[in-house]
């Protein structure tokens, strides 16, 4: 259902907002990380290694389509904070625009340039054809993964949360089944893999789209709202495309980390790739709270609530930094177990390695936990070019890390390599926040200040 952000107590509404993009993101990770775990216990190290060694060219398409489209509906968002229905409806329908001739693009480079990309990775010669029929047929199916973040950024951003974790839900169990019917029964190898999270997202997106417009009247789009104007898509691709390119900015400083970890062999990419699954999935906590507070922000900034703005976010911050120090726990004391996951009788040297690399992201998931909120409340306020600029000096900080970090003192360089880069990113968006939200406060004051003595006057 449709949630108003503007107004209750601000850390209530967040939290109720996060909590189901939270569990839908756990079932996102969930179903990502079958893919590995039955690859890496039906077709052994080589392939896990090789369905691991393309999560950074993954990232770097899947990261710009989550960007895109989570800008799109940032100015969703705003018109519907703002009670302009017709404009929330030209959004709608300009972003489907826009989204289906960037899938277009994006997917014939992605496929055409999977191969050099992997060689320019230095992928071992033993893993690089299982990379290759893994991450080709994503790329084939881009615009499933386009058409429902699309859908759900768009129900996100009117404040509903919870259908797109029942769709992502059902496309989760529609993964598993798939999987093991192709890789298994099938023995299509690591492209069954791959097949099975396409057909299970096309089909989650199509339910989803379905119930958007049956449910939400706000949502029903008709020809018309299809004819908009170059300033109106403007203002869509002037957050949307910041967005887009800040996540696959952040992927290429992964690329060159994952081109170091290549480089040391298998052994090492096999732990490099069980330790960054298992971090993905213990920081979705943040993840959610950095996509609620998009929203929020989006809604109040629609609604001219600075005041509720800042309250929110402080509070997230709060709650984040708690979130944070448990996270870190967490990793450290089951590392051993849930690296077990990904490879059957996994030895020790493949525990350490993990374990490692996990100990260090724990000690610093507060700097992380400080991008994903202020990253995020920028973002909400349409300041995504900023968001860019902080992606840019993650990025150089990153690549310094792995190249120079991983060159003295080899793996354990790399396991530090995103400390820097978030510290860095953490400068730059704290400083951008507060001065920004320092400005919008003090002009609100202002505002305020002369409605009250323009109302003193004409009662005088």
């Amino acid at each position: 259902m449709v949630q108003d952000l503007t107004s209750g107590k601000p850390l209530k509404q967040i939290m109720k907002f996060a909590l189901p993009i939270f569990i839908g993101n756990v079932f996102q990770q969930l179903y990502s990380m079958v893919d590995t775990i039955i690859v890496g216990n039906t077709l052994g190290e080589a392939a896990l290694a090789g369905v691991g060694a393309t999560s950074a060219i993954s990232f770097l398409i899947i990261g710009f389509v989550q960007g895109m489209t989570a800008g799109f509906s940032v100015k969703t968002s705003q018109y519907f904070g703002s009670h302009d229905e017709y404009n929330v409806k030209r959004s709608v329908a300009t972003s489907f625009t826009l989204c289906a001739v960037t899938t277009v693009i994006l997917t014939l480079i992605s496929v055409f340039t999977t191969m050099p990309l992997l060689k320019l990775m230095k992928t071992p010669d033993e893993i690089i054809q299982y990379s290759y029929d893994y991450i080709v047929i994503i790329y084939a199916g881009l615009f499933a993964t386009v058409f429902y973040n699309m859908v759900s950024s768009i129900l996100r951003a009117l404040g509903d949360s919870k259908v797109p974790l029942l769709f992502l839900i059902m496309a989760s169990v529609i993964n598993v089944g798939v999987d093991l019917l192709f890789i298994v029964v099938f023995k299509m190898g690591v492209a069954g893999a791959g097949w099975a999270t396409v057909l299970s997202q096309l089909l989650s997106a199509i339910a989803c789209l379905i119930y958007m417009f049956k449910k939400y009247d706000i949502l029903k789009i008709k020809k018309e709202h299809f004819k908009t104007s170059w300033r109106f898509c403007y203002q869509h691709l002037a957050i949307g495309l910041p967005m887009a390119l800040q996540y696959s900015i952040i992927a290429i400083g992964i690329m060159v980390q994952q081109s170091a970890v290549n480089i040391l062999g298998t052994r090492y990419v096999s732990a490099y790739t069980a330790a960054t699954k298992i971090d993905t999935l213990v920081t979705q906590s943040l993840v959610a709270m950095g996509a609620a507070i998009a929203t929020y922000v989006g809604q109040n900034y629609g609604a001219l609530r600075y005041d509720r703005i800042k309250k929110g976010v402080d509070q997230a911050m709060t709650i984040s930094i708690a979130i944070a120090v448990l996270c870190g726990i967490a990793v450290y004391f089951g590392s051993d177990l849930m690296t077990g996951l990904f490879v059957e009788n996994a030895d020790a040297e493949m525990l350490a390695l993990s374990k490692k690399f996990l100990m260090w992201q724990g000690i610093f998931y507060i700097c992380l936990a400080v991008i994903y909120v202020y990253r995020n409340a920028l973002q909400g306020m349409g300041h995504s070019a900023l968001t860019m600029f902080a992606g840019l000096t993650e990025l150089s900080m990153r690549i310094f890390a792995s190249l120079l970090l991983a060159h003295i003192f080899g793996y354990m360089g790399i396991c530090l390599s995103n400390q820097c880069a978030w510290i860095g990113a953490d400068i730059f968006l704290l400083t951008s926040y507060y001065i920004i939200i320092g400005k919008k406060l003090q002009k609100s004051k202002v505002g305020n200040l002369v409605t009250v003595n323009r109302k003193s006057f004409a009662h005088s």
